[in-house]
């Protein structure tokens, strides 16, 4: 009985860990933050061209921050609220 419940117990420190790297919000996050370094860093600099067809807008430049801004959001939220495991059935409900 002791070595059953060492294996039930390691599989679900590993499915805490699968739900904690898999986070849908760590994906998301991390690929807002690289397109947004990237817009941004092609906004910080606009040709005259560029400016004329956004009518003066540094477009680039605030769809970046934005970006930026929405990536960190959703890492910082990561953060700060952690996937959890899904909870394991009660062990009465399967022999009831």
């Amino acid at each position: 009985m002791s070595d059953l419940h060492k294996e039930v117990s390691e599989l679900e420190r590993k499915s805490a860990t699968a739900a904690r790297l898999f986070d849908i919000r760590r994906i998301i996050g991390g690929l807002f933050v690289v397109y947004g370094v990237i817009v941004t860093l092609a906004g910080i600099s606009p040709s005259d061209a560029d400016l004329e067809k956004a009518e003066g807008v540094h477009i680039n430049l605030w769809t970046g921050l934005a970006m930026l801004a929405l990536g960190l959001f959703f890492l910082v939220w990561m953060k700060l609220r952690p996937a959890q495991a899904p909870a394991a059935p009660d062990q009465e409900t399967e022999a009831g």
